[in-house]
């Protein structure tokens, strides 16, 4: 799960928000300790509940995911547990707006603006970014009611989506100064394609997480098709070196 971080664009726009590059280093340390605490315990919650359900007679846990609600509901008392409850709806709006928005965002910015209207003016942007709020949640709300569908299939398929199309790009880009316009491209569009193929079989090396063949795949997609097709152009390069700097600064 870890690989999917550098392709998630509602984490990396947060880094956006910093008030300067210096302001990145301590950035970068609270997101990997939070990420690391959080982590860790979710990992509890599920063994925790595991050997309490397994001793606890008359306690259902015939699906996984509800595990924590069980947990809370029994070992703590009703305002406590409300506050508890309450937090995992917190959670689930924060991930929703910020995912809304960047999806939004990136239909009306780079999409309608870049390439349909370039000369669309900023109400032509509010409204197309607004119409794509609406249909992204038509969209999710229905994946959500498919009765075969869990919270954990449906969010670690989109991660590994995510992860696999955008994660190298963003690497490479940082550390790799030979990569170009048609390099980064092809890996996004590998590393997505790979996503959905591995997903649909099943059996031997295909049980394997779909997120690692298709970073691996995506990686070598990249380095290929940046070789095949020449060196970055100038302002690229220069864009490096400044990242480059900028890198060694925040060290």
């Amino acid at each position: 799960m870890g690989l999917g971080y550098f392709g998630q664009p509602h984490i990396l726009a947060r880094f956006k928000a910093s008030r300067s590059n210096k302001d990145l280093g301590t950035a970068r340390r609270i997101a990997v300790i939070w990420t690391a605490l959080s982590m860790a315990g979710a990992l509890l919650v599920g063994l925790v509940g595991l050997v309490y359900a397994t001793n606890t007679p008359g306690m259902d846990v015939t699906d996984g995911e509800k595990i924590f609600m069980l947990l809370v509901n029994a070992m703590f008392h009703p305002v406590i547990a409300g506050i508890l409850l309450a937090a995992i709806l917190a959670a689930i709006m924060s991930t929703a707006d910020s995912q809304l928005l960047v999806s939004s965002s990136a239909l009306a910015e780079d999409l309608y603006k870049q390439v349909i209207n370039k000369d669309a003016t900023s109400e032509d942007i509010v409204r197309i970014g607004r119409i794509g709020v609406v249909l992204i949640s038509v969209v999710a709300l229905y994946l959500a009611m498919t009765p075969d569908s869990s919270v954990l299939g449906l969010v670690s398929y989109a991660w590994a989506g995510f992860g696999a199309a955008f994660g190298p790009a963003v690497v490479l880009s940082l550390y790799w100064s030979k990569m170009n316009r048609n390099g980064a491209l092809a890996g996004i569009i590998v590393g997505g394609v790979t996503i959905v193929i591995w997903k649909q079989l099943s059996g031997g090396w295909f049980d394997v997480y779909e997120i690692v063949p298709g970073i691996i795949l995506s990686t070598l997609a990249i380095v290929v098709v940046s070789r095949m097709s020449g060196e970055p152009s100038d302002t690229v390069k220069s864009q490096h070196a400044k990242f480059e700097k900028q890198l060694v600064e925040l060290d």
